[in-house]
């Protein structure tokens, strides 16, 4: 999409900027200010000279990428660059996560980051704030599952389904292996499971992160972290979580039998849950699903819109059919989540404060 002179957030080779604020917006490349709005890493990079970001977000941020110069806000706290109002508001996707509002020159902007929108009203991510819609002139949105067959059952849905996959190995004396993200999607299964069917274990990877969730507040069932160093412990009616990446590893052939499930929107499809061979897959996402994205758009009352992250010609044509003006901005990252399959064909590769960023 070509710039305008008039434009709020543009795309530029480090990632997208704010020309009259002087700051970039999750940059993948180092830059002197950095707005992030959430601590996945192909959102917050190392490298960057000062950040910006939600003050929740601020253990995490700090546990993935060490000692930063980080400013932290509350949601709806606003500063001023440049003559630039900047505030962020809940995204609902992860602990902490924020859509970036930008106000300047009579126009208001705001970027969405990866943000979780179901299309069952009421339905929200219980481990973080809910998203939150903000009126705007112009939405940059994602669309990590941006096709029409991407639509998520209620999460209470999915829940019970993992926990009758555990009930059933615990019978049977099997240890249950669920994977999903380390930061995010484990502690939403933590939170979401009935940790009365037995105890419950976590890889080393995900621990630390539960502990930040903890910190801020969000409630999560006693965990015990699992370490290859460890003993043999019993797991015949464990919940182990761990991130995907242990699939045929040693660490998970310590845990015997075991049945293997993984969590995650791309398990919408059959293809992928073949690739990934697990024994189950269950339908989870942190991100909207199609009717989710046409309600976060809707709600926002933008007459422009700029799709990225994701299926974004495929966005593009749909919001033109809606008599919008549509765009896209490609992003490094073709999609947000690192399981995703390759993308089809028909889809492009409180008071004002000075910013401490």
């Amino acid at each position: 999409m070509a710039d305008s002179a008039a434009d709020l957030i543009v795309l530029r080779p480090e990632g997208l900027y704010c020309p009259p604020g002087d700051f970039h917006i999750d940059p993948w490349k180092p830059v002197p200010r950095a707005v992030i709005t959430h601590a996945h890493a192909d959102h917050a990079r190392r490298g960057h000279g000062a950040y910006l970001a939600t003050a929740i977000s601020a253990g995490v941020l700090r546990a993935r990428l060490g000692d930063i110069t980080l400013q932290g806000l509350a949601y709806g706290e606003t500063v001023v660059r440049h003559g630039v109002t900047i505030s962020l508001h809940p995204a609902g996707h992860v602990l902490g996560s924020a859509q970036v509002r930008v106000e300047h020159g009579g126009q208001v902007w705001v970027a969405s980051g990866d943000y979780f929108v179901s299309g069952h009203a009421d339905d929200h991510n219980r481990t973080c704030a809910p998203f939150e819609s903000v009126r705007c002139d112009c939405f940059i949105t994602e669309s990590t599952f941006g096709l029409p067959i991407y639509r998520w059952a209620p999460q209470a849905a999915v829940m019970a389904d993992i926990d009758a996959w555990w009930q059933a190995n615990a019978a049977a004396g099997r240890t249950s292996l669920l994977l999903g993200y380390s930061f995010g999607k484990a502690q939403r299964l933590l939170a979401g499971v009935d940790e009365r069917i037995g105890p419950i274990h976590v890889h080393g990877a995900v621990e630390p992160l539960n502990e930040a969730y903890r910190a801020a507040g969000v409630a999560l069932p006693p965990t015990r972290k699992l370490d290859a160093r460890d003993k043999v412990v019993d797991l015949r009616r464990a919940l182990v979580v761990a991130p995907p990446s242990v699939l045929g590893s040693a660490w998970a052939r310590k845990l015997g039998d075991c049945s293997d499930a993984f969590a995650s929107g791309w398990m919408q499809s059959r293809g992928a849950r073949r690739r990934h061979g697990v024994d189950r897959g269950f339908v989870l996402s942190d991100h909207a699903d199609w009717p989710g994205l046409q309600r976060a758009i809707a709600a926002t009352g933008a007459e422009r819109v700029i799709v990225t992250h994701g299926y974004e010609a495929v966005m593009v044509r749909w919001l033109g059919d809606q008599g919008l003006q549509a765009g896209s901005f490609s992003t490094e990252f073709g999609t947000a989540d690192a399981e995703a399959p390759a993308l089809p064909s028909l889809a492009p590769a409180a008071d004002a404060q000075s910013l401490a960023v």
